[in-house]
């Protein structure tokens, strides 16, 4: 069953947010925690599959960018959607570099909004549960919102990179033509161009794993991902 925990310490948000939840997706299980302890205490215990977390739980203001770092540490890429009263200009961009998937503002976001981020995170979460097995020490977000992961590690790469590497991975053990490379390539649609971003992935791969070797060449025809 899929299991979802609200950490929220003012209890009519969290009612309310749980109440949207249910009525979206009743056959979810919702766990409810209102401080920092409790809610330590039930992700030692438990893998979510979707976290939802205010940054202020009662007196300690940043409780909750210990709790993600907890997550971090303990199931590394679950989903975390912050809601918070606090500047969306300010801390969306300081969440999302804790990799948090997105912050939403209080008072300022409608219940569709939330619906469609929440919704878009458990595509997201089960997707990565659905995963082939040959490709799980290979995490990818499908919606491009969140780094790749490799063996637990985070690869960073830009936005067309990471659609190149879908793009392989998606065709493994096939050649990957330049023709079809370029169909994700949205500017600079040339062979060098290609080679390039393949360039920068295998890079990316041999910051956290110095034996990678998982993209094949192709001389004149294209590439291959092999990686196990």
């Amino acid at each position: 069953m899929t299991r979802i925990a609200v950490i929220e310490d003012d209890r009519p948000t969290s009612d309310q947010l749980v109440g949207w939840i249910r009525s979206t997706r009743p056959e979810l299980q919702i766990d409810t925690w209102f401080d920092r302890d409790s809610a330590e205490s039930a992700l030692s215990r438990e893998r979510y599959d979707l976290v939802l977390l205010d940054i202020e739980l009662g007196r300690e203001r940043h409780a909750g960018v210990a709790l993600i770092n907890a997550i971090n540490k303990l199931h590394q890429g679950t989903p975390v959607l912050v809601i918070s009263a606090m500047p969306a200009a300010i801390y969306r961009g300081i969440m999302k570099a804790l990799d948090a998937w997105d912050y939403l503002q209080k008072t300022t976001f409608s219940e569709a909004e939330f619906v469609d981020t929440f919704l878009d995170m458990l595509r997201a979460s089960r997707s990565r549960q659905t995963a082939p097995e040959a490709a799980q020490s290979l995490v990818l977000d499908p919606l491009w919102q969140r780094s790749a992961m490799w063996r637990g590690q985070r690869i960073n790469l830009p936005l067309t990179a990471q659609r190149i590497l879908a793009t392989l991975v998606q065709k493994r053990g096939e050649l990957v033509s330049y023709e079809s490379l370029f169909d994700v390539v949205k500017s600079g649609r040339s062979k060098d161009n290609v080679r390039k971003h393949v360039a920068a992935i295998r890079e990316a791969f041999r910051e956290v794993d110095a034996e990678f070797d998982g993209i094949e060449n192709v001389p004149m025809r294209g590439f291959r991902w092999t990686a196990r």
